[in-house]
């Protein structure tokens, strides 16, 4: 009788609803707490994709044997349901975003069911809820209430197409991520949050937390800490300028400096350059590049003179000409850098472009005659030349010898610098959450007071901001602000979609909360986040916005914990057939979970996804693997859905792999090797079929089976004899002296002839079986006082030990 999905699978979903089976008491605190937790999905209208049941289902086994094992366990699902998709869809078809979300999250929700995770459904969140955005509204209003969210005009990425400003991490090789529009830079005024201000405890707080070291690299990288010095330089005939540089040793080396096109110090120096429409041309052109193509895209090295302008060296009055480069930007560090072409790759290419000279003031460190990687210009151990007074200087020596200088001076300082900039805060866009600010009559901003939160997004009817103005621009009575005699304009920018995303993971233990945005007590007992699963693509976006929330509400005494997620794990990507992404390019390769729900079951689903491979790896679909996970559920309902293969007494054949499969399915559910752990099971499985089973082992295989396949292991648990869930059994426990092989006898050999006999396991390893060995005396006689110079030992067969 093979497992019919299509009838046991709704029957146990069913159940599960109808008992609550999953509701999380929060107030239980009891037993001990578990938090899992997926990355919350945005709802889109093609609904799940094969990728998504994987990560799902790791949380879901994981979160399943900790109730077993006793654990409070928390694991809720939600909706990161604001955001620019939605939006262009309501452009595009005249429908709400609301509205078109709300189906959006119906269809998620029915789909997650009918996989059968065991979320507790109660504690659902939607970003896009007043109830939940009141508090992101809040938490704003915090930050900026203490000088972290500040309103400064600065250049953006702005999409035309879109309507609306995006972060660097919303653009792809010029292109907006979100459609592939084009992206420029240019001037806005803009809410921003200073990240920087963060940045130490950012880095410091890696050091607490088990995640993968290549996401920790990718958050060092991306904050970009460095320790150099800032220097002013004057500019003849009046105005100066500062650099930020790591190479201070290199600053007689100088021949040019380089500043920011989109920098105030261009703009300032404009009535002085000779060249102004050639300057006022490349800047121009600068503009309608973004970030990427001015930085690591930049192949050509353009720039342009500013002809009758020149900086002086601090450390030596010298003059050197002044240039433009887009490669610097305004809106990063000083907007200038200075230029030692003969120890920097760039400054090299740049000169050789622009007919500049070099001046090299490292011994053996001209990039013009070595292969030097960007940024390596020399060697441990060079010397300076051509550097005054500190001539013979080692790099290190003089590092520290010119800073003294310089800051004796008056000139420089010692400082440190960050890579990452402002996390740029508002979108010109509709559907996000509105900014609880308004302007007023004289110009100054005030904020919301608590009671008018929530501040409600207004239904429009055009969605479409027009003239680089948001779509809210044309909600004219809710823009217009009157409020207890105070009057003033609304700010129309709406928060970015990660707005919500950084800090939602409190709200789900206290969704329903009206007071705060989560009760201080449950979040002692809850936080951190114990287990967190999601896809790697959120390192620098998702993962590095929800640390700084944390870390504010922590400074703050509102978070208990400086860390949210304590252990972070990134699943695969689930590819087609072909080996490729599933995606537009290939349609024929996408995989619709719910097209092999209908067709195999959700347990078969489950499976296969798990045993595809590594977690963390990438592995390809094979309907074939489907085929082969659907005959390992039948193999296993057939067997145990016959009460003639239950028997009530102990089978002396299953003892040990009984007890030793306990003991690997734990561990690798506790350290996420699911594929290996259900190999265990199909270990297990071909045993236990040449015969009967006894009802304790049957009962602890289920209990771990139904982790995987959670609906024909609740109806086995049924068959077995059982009224009630499956869910809160106490997970199965094993003996580690019963794991243990039995002793098997084996001649040993010395120079390949026999002269014992030594009784070893299967854990025996060479070392230990060579022990053994030596312990015989009539094997020892034969090794005492040679060396041993080698050992062949296979398991269960051969120990031959080789001397002279």
């Amino acid at each position: 009788m093979e497992y019919n999905p299509k009838a046991i699978e709704p029957k146990w979903q069913k159940y599960w609803d109808e008992h609550e089976t999953f509701k999380t008491d929060v107030w239980d605190f009891s037993k001990p707490k578990y938090y899992v937790l997926d990355m919350f999905p945005y709802p889109s209208g093609v609904g799940l994709h094969a990728g998504h049941p994987e990560g799902y289902t790791a949380t879901d086994i994981v979160s399943r044997m900790k109730r077993m094992q006793g654990y409070n366990v928390l694991h809720p699902m939600g909706y990161d349901s604001f955001g620019l998709p939605a939006e262009q869809y309501a452009v595009s078809t005249g429908n709400h975003p609301n509205g078109f979300t709300e189906k959006n999250i119906e269809t998620f929700t029915g789909q997650l069911k009918e996989l059968g995770f065991d979320y507790d459904w109660s504690k659902m969140v939607k970003t896009s809820d007043p109830s939940f955005y009141h508090w992101t509204q809040w938490i704003f209003k915090q930050l900026y209430l203490d000088g972290y969210a500040k309103y400064v005009d600065m250049p953006v990425n702005w999409c035309e197409e879109l309507g609306t400003v995006l972060s660097n991490d919303e653009v792809i090789d010029g292109k907006s991520e979100r459609g592939g529009y084009p992206v420029v830079r240019k001037n806005m005024k803009q809410w921003v949050i200073d990240q920087q201000a963060f940045a130490e405890e950012l880095l410091s707080g890696l050091d607490e937390i088990d995640w993968p070291q290549s996401t920790k690299e990718i958050q060092k990288n991306w904050i970009g800490r460095s320790e150099g010095v800032e220097v002013d330089f004057k500019i003849v005939g009046g105005g100066d300028f500062s650099i930020y540089t790591t190479c201070i040793e290199t600053i007689y080396g100088i021949t040019f400096m380089v500043l920011a096109p989109d920098g105030q110090t261009v703009q300032e120096l404009m009535p002085r350059i000779e060249n102004k429409e050639e300057v006022e041309a490349y800047i121009a052109e600068t503009l309608k590049k973004t970030e990427m193509d001015r930085t690591e895209l930049n192949k050509t090295k353009s720039g342009c003179e500013l002809k009758g302008i020149h900086a002086i060296n601090p450390v030596n009055g010298k003059e050197v000409p002044v240039f433009i480069g887009d490669f610097v930007l305004g809106g990063y560090g000083t907007g200038a850098v200075m230029a030692v072409p003969s120890h920097d790759q760039r400054d090299f290419e740049y000169s050789e472009v622009h007919n500049i000279p070099r001046i090299q003031v490292i011994d053996g460190g001209d990039v013009s005659e070595h292969a030097f990687e960007k940024g390596d210009y020399l060697g441990k151990g060079c010397k300076l030349m051509n550097s005054e007074e500190f001539n013979g200087l080692t790099v290190e020596e003089a590092k520290e010898a010119i800073t003294d200088k310089l800051v004796k001076m008056g000139v420089a300082r010692r400082t440190v610098n960050y890579r990452f900039r402002e996390w740029i805060f508002a979108r010109q866009r509709y559907w996000g959450e509105p900014m609880p600010i308004v302007y007023l009559e004289d110009g100054s901003i005030h904020v919301l007071d608590d009671d008018e939160l929530p501040l409600e997004l207004p239904v429009l009817e055009d969605y479409k901001g027009k003239n680089g103005k948001a779509p809210l621009d044309n909600a004219t009575d809710w823009k217009n602000y009157d409020h207890n005699g105070v009057k003033g304009t609304r700010e129309t920018s709406t928060m970015p979609g990660s707005a919500g995303s950084s800090w939602y993971y409190f709200r789900y233990i206290d969704p329903d909360n009206k007071e705060e945005f989560a009760n201080q007590e449950l979040l002692k007992h809850w936080l951190p986040v114990d287990l967190y699963v999601g896809g790697p693509e959120h390192a620098v976006g998702h993962l590095m916005y929800s640390r700084i929330w944390n870390k504010y509400l922590y400074k703050k005494g509102l978070s208990p914990v400086s860390e949210p997620f304590k252990k972070l794990v990134h699943q695969g990507m689930i590819l087609g057939s072909n080996g490729i992404k599933m995606g537009k390019r290939f349609p024929e390769f996408v995989v619709n979970p719910s097209d092999i729900v209908d067709k195999y079951g959700a347990d078969t689903l489950r499976l296969y996804e798990m045993f595809m491979g590594a977690l963390e790896a990438s592995k390809p679909w094979s309907d074939q693997g489907v085929e082969g996970a659907r005959r390992f559920v039948n193999k296993v309902w057939n067997y145990f859905s016959n009460p003639d293969n239950i028997s009530e007494n102990d089978a002396d054949r299953l003892t040990r792999l009984y007890h030793q499969s306990v003991r690997k399915i734990t561990h690798d559910f506790e350290t996420l090797g699911f594929n290996t752990a259900i190999a265990q099971m199909m270990i297990f499985m071909n045993e236990a079929t040449k015969g009967t089973c006894p009802k304790a082992y049957a009962e602890g295989f289920v209990k771990m089976f139904s982790c995987v396949c959670p609906h024909a292991g609740e109806e086995l648990w049924s068959l077995l004899g059982h009224n009630e869930t499956i869910a809160y059994e106490a997970w199965p426990t094993y003996e580690e002296a019963l794991c243990k092989e039995d002793v098997i006898e084996i001649g040993v050999q010395v120079n390949g002839k026999v002269r014992g006999v030594v009784g070893l396991t299967d854990d025996d390893t060479q070392e230990s079986a060579l022990e053994k060995a030596k312990a015989i005396d009539s094997v020892n006689k034969f090794i005492e006082g040679k060396n041993v110079v080698k050992v062949i030992y296979v398991k269960g067969k051969i120990l031959n030990i080789v001397v002279k």
